[in-house]
This record gives C-alpha cells, structure tokens and sequence, in this order.
C-alpha cells in the first residue's frame, strides 16, 4: 500500500481519504441501493479491468440504475485512482452509489448516482491459510432465489452474505458454503467454489446462485490450458464431502485451498497438488496481464 495519504476518487475527482464523504441522504448508505466491483491489480496493471466495468454495468442496467459517466471514462477513472496512490499491488473497491435522495424508497428521487473509487488493500483470511487452507461449515442462510435478485447483480447490500459469514465466524471457520433454496451448492459467502475429484474439476453453474465471478473465468482459463477437463454441473454437498481437493475462488480471495468441510477433511485433510499447480499458473497470469497503470505521483 502506498506511504502517502490515501486519495478516493468521488464523484470526478480525487480527494484525500479525510475529506471523501457522502450525504447521510444517500441511498446507497441508507437502503444498499446501488452496487460494486472489487478488482485486483497485480504487477502495475490492473487485473481483467474490462471485465469488471462490463459488470458493473450489467448490474447497474438490471436495476435501474444509470452511471453518470461513460464505461471508458469509468477505466479511465479507475487507472488514474491506481496511479494516484501510486500502488503497483492492491485491491480496488468501485462503488455505484444511487445517489441522494429523500427517505423514501423511490429511486427516482435521486437524480444523480455517486461514484466512488477506492485503491487499496485487502486482506480477506490470514496469510498462512493459503499455505494450510480453509475450514468450511456449511451455512444455514440461503442465498435468495433469482427470483427475488439475481446472483449476478453485486449489490451493495450485502446482508446475505453478512449473515453466512457471522455463521462461519462463529463456528470458528474461516468460510462456509451457502446452498440455494432447493438444496444445491450455490457459492461461499464471498467466494466461488471448486472441487476436484479423478483429476476432474467441477464447480456450481450459474443457474444454481453463483455470481459469474471473474476470477472464477479466469481460474477456468487457465485450468483448460493446463489440459484439465472442467465440468459446471448441479453440486450438492455429497461432492465436496468426497472431493479429492476443494479450493476456492474471488478477486479478494485469489486461489485459496479448502482442507475441512463440516468437520470431515476434504481428501487427506491438506491442500492438493493439483489445486497447488493452479495457483501457480493463475499468479502466473494474474502477474503477466491487465491494464497497465503508470504513476502520477513523484
């Protein structure tokens, strides 16, 4: 992370992390109205940045929501934030604000969306956990019925996810798998999952709650490279419980190993060699590619 004071972008410009406020008439602050992206940069370049931004606005379209400026002047805005803060390792958090609005529900009371970019870091389990990986539980929250929101739309409200993850704390896991309402594995609470089973890998179609996350694809990518035969299929939690190996997914997470699930170890209880040699070619990648930043401060 960067040593001088931390600049936000908010709203086409940059302020110092003191100054970047939003109205307590927000609705994203006050209802979760609006949604996010969280986004790796590796190496000076940022991380399937285009990918990203074509989320963003695919969740922003699915609920009503307009961003004020342009996807290339989003990129844009986001290289510049990076190089700002002059981080050549970090996470970003992009966040699509509905805008200030009255206390009520209408969204068309708010007449313009915020925008804020936020180049950082992130630390999401402790470091020795890629070395010995994950404890998993699985959660008694669901993840809602596309029905009620599509997996696909990263709101801000999070409260789903929120509820899983007091579960796993609680239990004294680090993550937990949360079904959908028919039973199936959907995803963790903040996490894609995978499964290794006969040299096969398999994970939990979309269809069945999983967010499209993008370091999923990009695992899928480099695991086909690697000549491995890769199955999205209906999972229940039998298939994690007989797995050879399990490791898991997310721009935050990266490629991390699960070793336990509801206290039965997951193959001979340690992270696999196969689930080894996929992180090794993923940081390969994830080092090697992106949209490159170049720093602005002195």
């Amino acid at each position: 992370m960067a040593s001088s004071p931390l600049l936000i972008y908010l709203d086409d410009k940059l302020v110092p992390e003191s100054e970047a406020k939003v109205s307590v008439f927000d609705h994203g602050l006050l209802y979760g109205d609006g949604c996010f992206e969280g986004i790796r940069i590796y190496n000076g370049r940022v991380f399937r940045l285009t990918e990203h931004l074509v989320r963003l606005y695919e969740s922003a379209r699915s609920i009503c929501l307009t961003i004020p400026i342009s996807i290339e002047e989003m990129e844009k805005a986001t290289v510049e934030t990076v190089a700002a803060n002059n981080l050549r390792d970090g996470y970003i958090r992009l966040v699509i604000t509905r805008g200030v609005g009255s206390l009520g529900l209408n969204p068309y009371q708010c007449p313009k969306a915020g925008i804020i970019i936020i180049a950082s870091g992130i630390t999401l389990y402790p470091k020795e956990k890629y070395e010995t990986g994950l404890n998993l539980i699985t959660c008694a929250t669901r993840r809602p019925p596309p029905a009620a929101l599509s997996p696909q739309v990263k709101s801000l409200n999070y409260l789903n996810n929120i509820m899983a993850k007091i579960e796993c704390i609680q239990a004294g896991c680090e993550e937990g798998i949360m079904l959908n309402e028919q039973g199936y594995v959907a995803e963790c609470t903040g996490d894609n999952i995978f499964v290794i089973k006969g040299g096969q890998v398999y994970t939990p179609t979309i269809a069945s709650g999983a967010l499209n996350g993008i370091t999923r694809q990009a695992v899928m990518d480099v695991m086909r490279e690697m000549g491995l035969q890769v199955h999205e299929v209906t999972m229940t939690r039998h298939e994690v419980y007989t797995a050879d190996e399990c490791f898991l997914t997310g721009t935050a997470a990266e490629v991390i190993p699960a070793v336990q699930y509801d206290r039965r170890p997951i193959g001979d209880g340690k992270p696999g060699k196969l689930t080894a040699q996929i992180i090794t070619k993923f940081k390969e990648l994830a080092n090697s590619s992106g949209t490159e930043v170049y720093s602005t401060r002195d």
